[in-house]
């Protein structure tokens, strides 16, 4: 469906599609997993075995919801029979969530909607789309390839292509969702619905993490700007430490720009005017050295990492995060950034355009 189709199906979503999180109910959004089976092209290889103990042992037993926005099984390598043969594990953690009506999956252009709905074995209600209620403002998580003309007119053909000649000749899938240009594209779609209807849109499909409708490239120059500004008043091991998180930063922001075009990076989502915090990503799961995910209750949302003790990002492990872990496990999880719901709404509110 076009972009316009799919937002006018976003203003009237379904009932089954709406989780209300009112309550104090907690609510956990994964993207991008690309559940393979198992060969050196599986792309959640890195972090399976850490998100099936996240998942139960953090997620399941502390009573959060589950949303998998998108992408979670890469129907465009592999069957799907190979895929739950490999990831047996974590279908019975999906199980879980699901026999407690705590799951909700929607669909992405690698798992393919067509696909598993010919699969009568299939276990899970899959949506386009979930509405979440959370009391202060609405948040539409969608994962974001229905703002791609690609893969809104040629997905099935882009699927046969990867699957019957890119994957046989082990040639890589350069995608419109890793573009830097195609990527802004789809983002600046969704932050203008989400501003004309001041609600939040949380996608996938781009594999970037956003928070607030900063790009990673962004926030670290603000985090950069803030600790310059605090360091002349700190003393001890303080200083030490904000001079230890800017090098970081600093390093960091030198591996962006090399990766990303100098033209992009200028870019910015809202051009000269201030941020309105209404979009949203998850990133995915298949960093090397950790994954990415959103938190979100009736208060507040959160970015937050994953990674095994040792091995994550080195500005997480030097920085001022706030970090826990999962008792006897090496699994450590980082705030990146949280903020609360009603100062975002305050922000859309004053800061958004209802034209």
């Amino acid at each position: 469906m076009s972009d316009r189709v799919f937002f006018n199906y976003l203003t009237g979503i379904p009932n089954d599609a709406v989780l209300d999180i009112s309550n104090g109910s907690k609510v956990l959004i994964l993207s991008d997993l690309h559940m393979g089976g198992g060969t050196s092209d599986d792309l959640n290889y890195n972090n399976g075995e850490m998100l099936t103990c996240i998942l139960e042992e953090y997620y399941f037993k502390n009573g959060w919801y589950l949303i998998l926005n998108g992408d979670i099984e890469d129907l465009q390598k592999f069957s799907l029979d190979e895929i739950r043969e490999k990831w047996a594990g974590l279908y019975r953690v999906f199980n879980l969530f699901a026999r407690e009506n705590r799951l909700y999956k929607i669909f992405g252009n690698h798992d393919d909607l067509l696909v598993l709905k010919k699969n009568i074995s299939y276990p899970y209600k899959i949506h386009p789309a979930v509405k979440i209620e959370t009391g202060i403002v609405s948040a539409f998580v969608f994962h974001g390839h229905q703002l791609s003309a690609i893969y809104s007119r040629f997905n099935s053909l882009f699927g046969l292509f990867i699957k019957y000649i890119l994957k046989p000749l082990r040639l890589k899938n350069i995608s419109d969702s890793r573009s830097p240009y195609k990527r802004f594209h789809i983002e600046k779609k969704a932050y203008s619905f989400s501003m004309k209807n001041h609600c939040l849109s949380i996608i996938g499909h781009t594999h970037r993490p956003l928070f607030v409708s900063l790009g990673r490239f962004d926030f670290i120059k603000f985090e950069i700007e803030k600790l310059c500004h605090d360091y002349p008043t700190s003393c001890g091991e303080d200083r030490m430490r904000m001079e230890n998180e800017v090098i970081a930063l600093r390093t960091e922001l030198g591996k962006l720009k090399r990766k990303e075009r100098r033209d992009v990076l200028r870019q910015s989502l809202y051009g000269d005017e201030l941020p309105v915090p209404c979009l949203f990503n998850s990133g995915s799961t298949l960093g090397k050295k950790g994954l990415n995910a959103i938190e979100m209750t009736c208060e507040d949302i959160a970015l937050v990492y994953w990674f095994t003790e040792g091995k994550g990002k080195k500005f997480i492990t030097r920085g001022g995060y706030n970090i826990t872990s999962i008792p006897e496990r090496p699994y450590r999880r980082a705030v990146l950034n949280q903020n609360k719901l009603d100062y975002i709404f305050a922000r859309i509110r004053l800061l958004g355009n209802s034209g």
